[in-house]
Formats: structure tokens, sequence, C-alpha cells
């Protein structure tokens, strides 16, 4: 088993499309990247902690590569948009990607490379991964509970 965190906006988003991916062990939803200790949800969207909601991804790589969901991570939000994702905006809804190994780092630079030679801007940050909060139990697999479906990530077909 293997992790992977990526932050690509509303974390609810984010987790409907890893979620579904065959190989995809869990999904928890929570912050990082920030300076405050233990978080809550409206302590981030003050914008005082830093962190940003992100998605911690466990996976078995036998079943599906960390560069397979690097991709879906890039096809399922606006990686150009700075600090936002639709009508969702700060910095808790940056795109950004925390990466564990020195692998997982390569394999996203080189995929924004591609991006960037497909004349794309791209705002995602690429920072090492350090704590992980996980958040509160309403937030985790929001819209299974709810029957809804993602307002800010739309899945589309870029590599």
């Amino acid at each position: 088993m293997e992790k992977a965190i990526f932050a690509s906006g509303c974390f609810w988003g984010t987790q409907f499309y890893f979620e579904k991916e065959e190989g995809v062990i869990s999904t928890t939803v929570g912050y990082t990247g920030g300076t405050k200790e233990n978080p809550t949800y409206a302590e981030v969207c003050s914008h005082t902690t830093g962190h940003a909601e992100a998605v911690l991804v466990e996976f078995n790589p036998e079943i599906i590569s960390y560069r397979e969901l690097a991709k879906l991570f890039f096809e399922t939000h606006n990686f150009t948009q700075i600090n936002g994702q639709g009508p969702d905006i700060g910095e808790q809804y940056r795109s950004e990607v925390f990466y564990f190994s020195e692998e997982q780092k390569a394999t996203i630079e080189e995929l924004i490379k591609m991006l960037k030679e497909k004349q794309y801007f791209v705002a995602t940050k690429l920072t090492k991964a350090t704590k992980f909060w996980t958040a509160e139990e309403k937030h985790q697999n929001y819209y299974e509970k709810t029957g809804g479906t993602p307002y800010c990530h739309i899945k589309r077909r870029i590599f």
C-alpha cells in the first residue's frame, strides 16, 4: 500500500473522484500544508492556518499507479486557477500536490512539464508532505452521504 495527498479545491469533490478508482483502498479528507495543529474546518476557512483542503489517498500500486492517480488529479480540477476552484475562493482551495517520495515528486514534475508543453498555465504547487490532519466526520464521503455530485470538479481528458 502507498499513500498520496492531493489538494484540488473543495475536498468533497476531490474525494468523489478518487474513491471511485479501482485500486484505491481508502480516501480521507483533511487539512495539510499549514501551520496550525489539528485545525477545524472553520479555522481553515478563516484563512489563518495556511492549510489546504486535501485528500489522503491510500492505494495499491499493483492495481493503480501513482501516475494514474496524478493524471486523475489534473483531469478533475482547474489546475490553472490560483487559490480557488470555480466559485470557491481562498488559499485552502489551492491546487497542490504533497509528495511522499522523490519518485512522486518526479512524476508530478513530468506531468506539469507535459501540461506546459500543451500550452497550459499550471498553478499547481508541489510540496513535500507534512502532517495530514483528518477533517471532521461530517466532511468524510460527503457526496456519498448526501447523494450529491461535485459542483467545482468536472472530469475531462487532458493526457
